[in-house]
């Protein structure tokens, strides 16, 4: 019998099972729901009360080209997440629409920090995302969408709560939370501020990964893998800068990028979010083309669903039509990224096994 590979298009990637490591809650919202829970609890400033609408303007606003534009939208989203129902909510309806776009694995990240102002403490912000995770991933599971949600939980590199944070990730590593992260401005907050939380995550085998690499340069991918010890770099497009290709195409690599490809240190890339936010001037011109080509342990991501108006399908889809991509080399970012989640060996490779390379045999010929 001869087979026939599936074509590649949006809704045929939509079916494929696909693993998600870089996502933020507070970016992800759906518009309408931004708005009812604005209404819920008095909430007046947004831009718009039409969803279409405001879906439109936080696009416009991470795209502006302006930093303080694309942080307004996140002061929207997070000023209606400060309550327990809010913030089951939200994370419920994450996993529903990252189960609906085929999303089988999936590590979704916060700063419980930044969902105090209504008088939570910490460890409540916590479990109200978890529990909307749990009830998302079983609604989507009676739907025929089977989703695994693992959380991140996020310390801001400008605070100090850093180590509360790294510890509050220990307490709830056994009921949903899967590891650790710092995000925030990198030039001048760099990770070696928050040494105290990695070494303690270090003492209890625990897992975190830093954004690095996005806005600012070499040096602070280097401080986040030599100095605080980092398993996997956020976005990391600046480790092209360690790269020189000449004329003819070949490519010299530099002893920090060379040191992240041979030690396989997986990069959480996010084009889509990357060009918006002017790390790269189009997807065309983004360095996943060249780290990929470079075997790189690339895998592809989303940052923000709403500010950017992305999914996994649209990335995977956009980045097949620009660089040239088929099946093949989708399986092989997804695979880069389910070996490269922080959850256990044996779930990691049960998914690789059963899930996610029989549905791709089921795409090609």
């Amino acid at each position: 019998m001869i087979r026939v590979a599936v074509p590649l298009n949006a809704d045929t990637v939509r079916d494929a099972p696909k693993v998600l490591l870089h996502d933020h809650l507070d970016g992800g919202l759906r518009p309408a729901t931004v708005l009812e829970l604005a209404d819920a609890v008095g909430y007046d400033a947004l831009p718009s009360s039409d969803a279409g609408e405001l879906g439109a303007w936080f696009l416009a606003a991470s795209h502006s080209g302006s930093l303080v534009r694309y942080l307004e939208g996140f002061g929207h989203t997070v000023a209606v997440m400060q309550t327990p129902d809010a913030l089951v909510r939200v994370a419920a309806e994450c996993a529903e629409d990252l189960a609906a776009d085929g999303v089988v694995y999936a590590e979704v990240r916060f700063a419980p920090e930044l969902h105090v102002a209504g008088g939570l403490e910490l460890h409540a912000v916590v479990e109200a995302v978890l529990e909307g995770f749990r009830v998302g991933s079983a609604r989507a599971a009676e739907r025929g969408r089977r989703i695994r949600v693992g959380c991140l939980l996020t310390a801001m590199r400008h605070a100090a709560r850093s180590r509360e944070i790294a510890e509050l990730s220990i307490r709830y590593r056994h009921t949903g939370v899967v590891g650790f992260d710092i995000a925030g401005a990198e030039a001048g907050f760099p990770p070696t501020r928050h040494l105290d939380a990695f070494e303690y995550l270090r003492q209890q085998n625990s897992h975190f990964t830093i954004h690095a690499g996005e806005a600012f340069g070499l040096p602070s991918i280097w401080e986040a893998l030599q100095w605080c010890g980092a398993d996997r770099l956020g976005h990391g497009v600046r480790i092209v800068d360690d790269i020189t290709v000449a004329e003819d195409g070949t490519a010299t690599l530099g002893p920090l990028a060379a040191y992240v490809r041979d030690k396989r240190i997986p990069l959480e890339m996010c084009p889509t979010s990357n060009v918006h936010t002017g790390a790269t001037k189009s997807l065309a011109d983004h360095p996943i083309g060249l780290l990929t080509d470079l075997r790189f342990r690339v895998t592809v991501n989303t940052d923000n669903r709403l500010m950017s108006d992305v999914s996994v399908t649209g990335e995977l889809t956009a980045l097949a039509q620009t660089f040239g991509y088929d099946w093949d080399r989708l399986q092989w970012f997804t695979v880069n990224a389910m070996k490269s989640a922080f959850i256990g060996f044996d779930e990691r490779l049960a998914l690789i096994n059963d899930v996610i390379k029989p549905g791709y045999a089921a795409l090609t010929a």
